[in-house]
């Protein structure tokens, strides 16, 4: 006898969200309230005053081992102060060593450069343009946001695009 079976249902997304918490908390509470149903969702809530350490490789090991590890894309929410952010820097520096895929989505809030293009973080703009990473404008449509991760994922494949050769930063840009 042959029994059918409802085809699976596809698993969720493991996604790590960085980005500024004083700045841009606004914004991740809204993408998760928006996709928190597609997405399973990580963020780093230690580096929001838990985590009371100076050292930084204590800091890098936590991020790794507790965040970055149980993802498979790291989204970078990029608002106005989000390129000064060493965490940031440091989050994005553990998801290329993990060859993860990496989402650049510049926040109505990002400020433009002299060139007119959104400044981000300088790792994920690295990222971005050897093709490794993928970046988007902010959009509620959770297609184009689906459409986008699997973009960024789908570039992920090509481990020799990363760059990860800059210096992580050892502080916070004023």
């Amino acid at each position: 006898m042959t029994y059918w079976m409802p085809p699976a249902k596809p698993a969720k997304r493991k996604v790590f969200i960085s980005y500024y918490h004083r700045g841009d908390q606004g914004w991740f509470d809204y993408l998760t309230r928006l996709f928190g149903d597609i997405y399973e969702i990580f963020y780093d809530q230690s580096l929001d005053g838990r985590v009371r350490s100076d050292d930084p490789e204590y800091v890098n090991r936590r991020i790794r081992e507790d965040y970055i590890v149980g993802s498979s894309l790291t989204i970078v929410l990029c608002g106005a102060e989000t390129w000064k952010r060493k965490y940031v820097d440091w989050e994005i520096y553990s998801t290329l060593h993990h060859e993860h895929a990496l989402l650049g989505i510049a926040l109505p809030t990002a400020v433009k450069g002299d060139k007119g293009s959104t400044v981000v973080p300088a790792r994920l703009h690295a990222n971005v343009e050897s093709g490794y990473a993928y970046w988007m404008h902010w959009t509620e449509d959770p297609a184009l946001v689906q459409s986008g991760v699997e973009a960024a994922i789908e570039r992920s494949r090509n481990a020799r695009l990363i760059d990860n050769s800059l210096p992580k930063m050892t502080r916070n840009r004023p």
